[in-house]
């Protein structure tokens, strides 16, 4: 059975395909959210502590980078 923390990462995931799709298309390091989410629990204690947690943004930050550059570019275009 999934911990909380690993039910909780899969559902990150699933938002991100659904509300984001071509989030993982546009990245420059195609592992880089499977990087990012292993390394979220650092302690291994199953909790997100904050420092945790601003890590993450500033990762989904730099990895979707071209996504939004695109999207903007496409956007300004119309």
């Amino acid at each position: 059975m999934p911990s909380q923390m690993e039910h909780a990462m899969e559902t990150m995931m699933v938002l991100m395909e659904k509300e984001f799709p071509g989030f993982l298309e546009n990245q420059k390091d195609p592992l880089a959210m499977d990087k990012i989410m292993k390394d979220l629990d650092q302690c291994r204690d199953g909790k997100v502590g904050f420092q945790s947690f601003f890590s993450l943004n500033a990762g989904l930050t730099i990895a979707c980078n071209d996504y939004f550059v695109i999207h903007m570019k496409q956007k300004v275009k119309k």
